[in-house]
């Protein structure tokens, strides 16, 4: 939305807030409020926007008002105004503001000066000292091992990453259970499932978490399985699908993370590539009125022995394969052991603890295995970037068949905080209210959630003050549906996160230490380098502001080294593409958005021309409405060349548009850009484009 439409601050009448629908009595009040931040902050100044959102707006105002006072303050700032400003209280009760304040001239010396003007020094230094780095943070979650490492990173020619942590055995669910500054009666998870909406949520004690797990641990052992052995797990993210995770983890066995939405030869495909030798899941999943069958998919993928859960049952109403297992009787088997602690197995930081597989965009997915290390890594993300800890309550709608299934459960529970599950969907009021009685602290998001919420207004009337910030991952997000999510609760920071599976977690990401702006990054993770690369596929250097290609630096903590199913090295490590102008395509496509109304969305792609040279730029449309196209694609070209080349880079050219019905995606909704390209690369040899 352009910010030219909105009338600058000091501008504002109290019949424009009236004809927002606001009483005037309320109006008057508001414009008093508002005169008086004006008078004091000037018209454009963050420290405007910053008391404008703390004073005088709340969630029960119409989004008009948000939106006129927001836009208004920034109609002439410039590129990336910030949304939400750190105050050096709040800073200094942040885990990285109080490391910062015990160690900051131990760390920086003469340089530092607080946690908040320090914050890139720190940065920096997490990633030139990380001996000193991740020895503070492995301390300050109090990660136990049962042999320590020799040493934090040893470096060698054969393992481009580093080795990290060499010579550590550890067990990451030992250390979930672990009391970290909690007792056995604090709440570790926290519950509710669609249709009980007006029902207490239920909890789950560290004490009933442990008790649970030691269960699950003891009836793995009665399957016979050799340690190390693949297990899969295709159910919803509730409470026993995070039990039966840290059972399998537990005891020394790897998890096989797949979907609950897969079709039977997505899950086959799953199965064989990890050579699963058991799967948990469910007969059915409930979702509003619908009853949608699992465990059926799980037979008809030919899986090997399943135990199957009754979903909300006390007993199953199906009948299973010979060789299955119901839960109840899995259960049984140990009934003995009730309430004996299960001795962790603890293994060396190599061995494997999670597969996982890349969305398989194009054929096989890729098998990524998560080391013993990773775990780590999305906890660290979680303590550094979402500031998790004792006493936070984390929710985040995911499943454990995607990467933040296991990171939801490791970033909170590392930390000490409580995991928040509601088993149904996210999308309806039901959620907007469990976030409301859960008492959520995080709330972790992905856009086309916002958007939905936006549209059918499902957190209205509901309560979301506790919330101190969220986390948004997955696809690009738009300026005004955030600045809607920020206005839900009284204004609270998004913290952007944007990483991968094969990297446990996030490579560039906010931080509650720095301004934040609507849908941006404001830093490189904690213990990451990032450097763009210029035209000459050299890195710019850091001070100098630049567009290019993001490249991450090798040494990586928690990011995994091998694949099942492909070459590693050749994947991710050997010639890496060039987008045209080196400028991610989330930018282009971002302003490319904006450039017509009858755009729904764009993707951006570089298509090697035929004959050599630079790559062309190729941008595929998705149209609201698709008449008269021909006609209106030349006067888009401008639109875009014309945007592109006064925001991005002067040298900039679309040399092509290519109108599509729908954008392909991956199961989780991500834009396969590559299959584009390879398209649009083939219609190029054939001169098409």
């Amino acid at each position: 939305m352009a910010h030219q439409n909105y009338k600058g601050l000091d501008s504002v009448t109290v019949a424009d807030v009236e004809a927002l629908g606001i009483a005037s009595e309320l109006a008057g009040e508001i414009h008093e409020k508002l005169t008086r931040i004006v008078r004091n902050y000037g018209a454009t100044t963050p420290q405007t926007w910053h008391h404008i959102s703390k004073e005088i707006l709340t969630p029960k105002l119409p989004f008009s008002l948000h939106q006129m006072m927001y836009y208004g303050c920034y109609k002439d700032f410039g590129p990336d105004p910030p949304a939400w400003l750190p105050d050096s209280k709040n800073a200094g009760l942040t885990n990285i503001g109080q490391l910062l304040e015990w160690h900051g001239k131990e760390f920086l010396g003469s340089n530092y000066e607080d946690p908040i003007s320090s914050f890139s020094d720190f940065q920096r230094f997490s990633v030139s000292e990380s001996e000193v780095y991740w020895k503070t943070i492995l301390e300050e979650m109090n990660i136990s091992f049962s042999v320590p490492p020799e040493c934090i990173l040893r470096e060698s020619p054969s393992h481009p990453g580093g080795q990290w942590l060499p010579g550590a055995r550890v067990n990451p669910a030992k250390n979930c259970l672990s009391f970290r500054k909690r007792t056995l009666s604090d709440v570790a998870i926290v519950w509710r499932s669609e249709g009980n909406d007006e029902a207490p949520v239920e909890k789950m004690t560290l004490k009933e978490l442990c008790e649970s797990v030691w269960a699950v641990a003891y009836a793995l052992e009665t399957l016979g399985l050799e340690k190390g052995s693949a297990i899969a797990i295709d159910m919803p993210m509730d409470v026993n699908s995070v039990v039966i995770y840290l059972a399998i983890v537990l005891a020394g066995y790897v998890v096989v993370s797949i979907a609950d939405s897969f079709a039977p030869s997505e899950i086959s495909t799953r199965l064989i590539l990890s050579k699963a030798k058991a799967i948990f899941t469910q007969d059915f999943i409930f979702r509003g009125d619908k009853k949608i069958p699992l465990y059926s998919r799980v037979v008809d993928a030919r899986s090997p022995t399943a135990i199957v859960i009754p979903n909300r049952a006390s007993s199953l109403s199906i009948q299973l394969r010979d060789g299955d297992i119901s839960w109840p009787d899995f259960l049984e088997r140990v009934k003995d052991s009730r309430g004996l602690e299960f001795v962790a197995v603890e293994q060396p930081i190599t061995a494997f603890t999670n597969i996982l597989f890349s969305s398989g965009t194009t054929g096989e997915p890729k098998a990524i295995p998560w080391s013993l290390l990773s775990p780590f890594k999305s906890a660290a993300d979680g303590w550094c970037h979402m500031d998790i800890k004792k006493g936070d309550v984390v929710a985040w709608p995911t499943n454990l068949g995607w990467m933040m299934g296991p990171w939801l459960v490791y970033a909170s529970l590392l930390n000490g905080a409580s995991i928040a599950l509601y088993n149904g969907s996210p999308l309806d009021s039901g959620f907007a209210k469990f976030v409301q009685d859960a008492k959520v602290t995080m709330l972790g998001v992905i856009p086309s959630i916002v958007r939905t919420w936006k549209a059918k207004n499902s957190p209205d009337g509901f309560d979301w003050s506790t919330i101190r910030c969220f986390g948004s991952t997955g696809e690009a997000s738009s300026v005004d549906e955030y600045l809607w999510l920020m206005g839900r609760a009284e204004y609270k920071p998004i913290i952007e996160y944007c990483g991968g599976t094969e990297i446990g977690g996030s490579f560039v990401s906010g931080s509650l230490l720095q301004p934040q702006s609507l849908a941006a990054f404001s830093t490189a993770v904690m213990g990451c380098s990032l450097h763009i690369l210029g035209d000459d596929g050299l890195p710019i250097p850091s001070d100098v502001p630049g567009t290019g290609e993001l490249a991450l630096g090798p040494l990586m903590f928690g990011a995994s080294s091998t694949l099942l199913n492909a070459d590693h090295n050749e994947i991710y490590f050997k010639g890496m593409p060039v987008l045209n102008g080196k400028v991610s395509s989330l930018e282009i496509e971002r302003i490319c958005n904006a450039a017509d109304e009858n755009i729904l969305e764009t993707a951006a792609v570089g298509v090697p021309p035929t004959g050599g040279g630079p790559e062309k730029l190729v941008i595929a449309v998705v149209f609201k409405d698709s008449d008269n196209l021909e006609r209106n694609l030349d006067k888009l070209m401008i639109s875009f060349n014309t945007a592109l080349q006064r925001k991005l880079n002067p040298l900039f050219k679309v040399s092509s548009i290519v109108p599509l019905p729908l954008l392909p995606r991956t199961a989780t909704n991500k834009v396969m850009r590559r299959v584009l390209r390879q398209q649009f690369s083939q219609a190029e040899q054939g001169s098409k484009l």
